[in-house]
């Protein structure tokens, strides 16, 4: 998911969850394909493949000066091994309520006070997300091109829907699938379904494009054909699959589906 894409999977594999997690993977859902792009007829995307939270902790840095640096390294962190812990113990939280956890354990672990109105100020910046600059134009592409679009994101409902309408994207988007849907993030068979449930589409004709590579595997696997929005340029994760295509926008995006 952005900048935040240094998520370190090594934290997380530390903690014994990626063992936890390969459970779910070995469901019988998660079947490899070998993708034609030509059936692709709908797009689910990740939240940050979207939106960039880079303005988040840009005001961290605005509000905490030198200790910013340590408190939003933890903040990304915990964001998303939290998902996955909760997920693999099967207990539940929506991303707003985890994404306020990794704060407040941030705040704690980096020696910073956190005052409350600080918590909300950094919490409120995640309903107002900017997008990319690549992503109106590419949105109006795709559209162009005939293609379903469609979020399939952690972020809660209200999340995606608050930073849609502050840019004006409401009407590009034809399902806000939330994992609250099912109550399992990501990389649980359960959220991938979603699409298929959404969209009444069989599982080669719903390409997910994913922020995270951890999510790029999971889709994989999963079974959707899957393109990685890599915007931070990292590697691909070591989980035995890869995407098949990979760019760092929504204009490489459209040439692989457009092909």
């Amino acid at each position: 998911m952005d900048n935040d894409n240094n998520f370190t999977r090594r934290d997380f594999i530390k903690t014994g969850v990626i063992g936890l997690a390969a459970i779910q993977l070995q469901d019988s859902s998660f079947a490899q394909t070998n993708p034609n792009t030509r059936k692709v007829k709908a797009i689910v995307f990740d939240g940050f493949v979207i939106f960039n939270s880079a303005p988040v902790f840009r005001l961290a840095d605005d509000l905490f000066k030198e200790k910013s640096s340590e408190l939003c390294k933890l903040w990304r962190t915990k964001q998303f091994e939290y998902t996955w812990l909760r997920t693999a113990a099967n207990k539940y939280k929506d991303f707003w309520q985890v994404t306020e956890d990794a704060l407040i354990f941030a705040s704690k672990q980096a020696g910073v006070s956190l005052a409350a109105d600080q918590k909300q100020q950094l919490m409120d910046a995640y309903l107002e997300l900017e997008v990319w600059p690549d992503v109106k134009d590419g949105l109006i592409k795709l559209k162009e091109l005939g293609f379903s679009l469609s979020f399939l994101s952690n972020f809660t409902v209200s999340m995606l829907t608050s930073s849609l309408r502050h840019n004006h994207l409401e009407p590009y988007f034809d399902h806000l699938l939330s994992t609250d849907q099912v109550g399992f993030f990501k990389p649980g068979p359960s959220a991938y379904q979603m699409g298929i449930r959404a969209t009444g589409l069989k599982k080669e004709e719903i390409l997910f494009a994913a922020f995270g590579g951890w999510d790029a595997a999971g889709a994989k696997l999963f079974g959707y054909p899957t393109y990685w929005v890599n915007r931070a340029n990292t590697v691909t994760e070591e989980l035995g699959v890869q995407p098949d295509g990979v760019g760092k926008t929504l204009t490489d995006l459209i040439k692989f589906v457009n092909t």
